[in-house]
């Protein structure tokens, strides 16, 4: 099988990634994190939630950040909305984007929103419909499709389920979440031979995590099914909840850009923009990037600098 000639990266650092730091995120850091990785040339940048700030407070204030982040013309900056309240917000914030949440599997599904995947697919029907006529763009995410920490094994006719639901509502595209990362190349096989009966693999997304440490192997596996949209977060930022303090969770943008690139895949993007931007965000939270390449890249970039500076 071949590879796609060029490949979309939705950066999920500043939502996903900061939504998950025990610390303090001010909105200052999250509209300069933003800014900065617009500048690297991605076409998408999850820039925030509308969730309760009860329950999320990292994205407290979305609304300002939305009204502060330097806009461009080729970059979208999706929300993530909950309920119709959330809508309302992201409308009122002149988002052009937002993103729903669905589960796999029914268990999963009372853990994370408290209710059935039936009844979230219903309380997804008003929000659609609105964005809808707003002009406002919808994707969908699928939670734990390779591996649920309430029910073990996900069959992949499920995830199909779901999926054609939320694309028959609305949605543009649907992210395949490897939640707590325990997908393996040969579950991503299954899960692509179920879903391309009935969705476009163009309209598909990967969402890996690297808890296990499969996440570009799984991306690979994805690229040769035709799949060319990937989430990733820009320094690892993003644990998994489900496997302890420390472990990693959303794979490194600059690892998944590293390997996309030596496959001579276009994606836009600006490596040594992106490995600068890693470390800033890194040392504004204090905490190593997760990121192999984005060291390896920082490290060599050290070393080049200190030769040109002695031979100087």
């Amino acid at each position: 099988m071949g590879y796609p000639k060029k490949v979309k990266l939705v950066e999920v650092g500043p939502r996903d990634g900061l939504q998950n730091e025990s610390r303090n995120v001010s909105v200052d850091l999250r509209v300069n994190l933003i800014n900065q990785l617009s500048a690297c040339g991605f076409p998408v940048i999850e820039a925030g939630s509308f969730v309760s700030p009860k329950w999320v407070p990292q994205m407290a204030n979305t609304i300002d950040v939305l009204s502060r982040i330097d806009k461009n013309s080729f970059t979208s900056y999706p929300v993530l909305v909950p309920n119709l309240r959330g809508l309302e917000e992201a409308i009122e914030a002149d988002a052009k984007e937002i993103a729903i949440f669905g589960s796999a599997t029914e268990g999963f599904s009372h853990r994370n929103i408290n209710c059935s995947i039936a009844a979230s697919l219903k309380k997804f029907e008003p929000i659609v419909d609105r964005a809808i006529k707003e002009g406002i763009k919808i994707r969908g995410y699928i939670s734990v499709v390779l591996g649920c920490p309430v029910e073990g094994e996900v069959h992949p006719e499920k995830v199909a389920d779901v999926a054609k639901a939320l694309m028959d509502m609305g949605c543009y595209e649907i992210s395949l979440g490897d939640t707590i990362g325990m997908g393996t190349p040969t579950k991503v096989q299954r899960l692509l031979d179920i879903l391309s009966r009935d969705i476009q693999v163009t309209q598909i997304a990967g969402h890996f995590h690297d808890t296990y440490g499969q996440a570009l192997a799984n991306i690979f596996t994805s690229l040769q099914y035709g799949v060319s949209t990937f989430d990733c977060s820009v320094a690892g930022l993003g644990g998994c909840p489900f496997a302890g303090e420390g472990a990693s969770g959303n794979v490194a943008t600059e690892d998944v850009l590293f390997m996309l690139n030596g496959m001579d895949i276009e994606t836009g993007i600006d490596i040594n923009k992106l490995v600068s931007v890693g470390e800033f965000v890194s040392n504004e939270l204090e905490k190593p990037s997760a990121s192999k390449a984005g060291r390896a890249l920082l490290s060599l970039s050290k070393v080049r600098t200190n030769r040109t500076s002695n031979h100087g």
